[in-house]
């Protein structure tokens, strides 16, 4: 199911850091979760390729109805890039999106207003080098392709 974040009202900010080459890193803070680790195999696409991002969500609400629909949120959470990119469709006006499949095969997409994200400058994502770097170490054994799964990857395999 894709968008279990409530129109993306439920994720108020983060970053997503894609300067190592095949790899998403970074932390997004969601309703009623708090903040999330995420690692993800795959790249940003166009402009922000091999960039580091921030955003922060100018439509956030923080509802208790969040709680129960994100229940089954992995955290940490890894995955596979989809799409993330600040222009996904030509025929749309360029905005932030961000698509991925979770290794349990969860699709999620979070859609924000132009404007509430942006590329870090070289010193603002040197900041985050201590994050990324320790999110990367502890989640990165973890990621598979989301493409291909054998039986014993689905729940109840020891991931819970």
């Amino acid at each position: 199911m894709a968008e279990k974040f409530g129109n993306a009202r439920w994720v108020k900010e983060g970053f997503l850091d894609n300067r190592q080459a095949g790899s998403v890193v970074g932390r997004i803070t969601l309703a009623a979760l708090g903040s999330v680790d995420v690692y993800l195999q795959g790249d940003f696409n166009g402009e922000i390729a091999g960039k580091a991002i921030r955003f922060r969500n100018s439509r956030f609400m923080d509802e208790e109805l969040a709680g129960q629909v994100l229940a089954d949120f992995e955290i940490p959470h890894v995955g596979e890039v989809s799409l993330i990119s600040f222009d996904p469709h030509p025929m749309l006006a360029p905005h932030p999106y961000i698509e991925w499949f979770s290794i349990r095969r969860n699709h999620y997409r979070i859609e924000l207003a132009s404007g509430d994200a942006w590329i870090l400058s070289d010193r603002e994502a040197a900041e985050l080098d201590d994050a990324s770097r320790t999110i990367r170490e502890a989640l990165s054994s973890l990621a598979r392709s989301t493409r291909s799964r054998a039986e014993t990857d689905w729940p109840g395999d020891g991931l819970d």
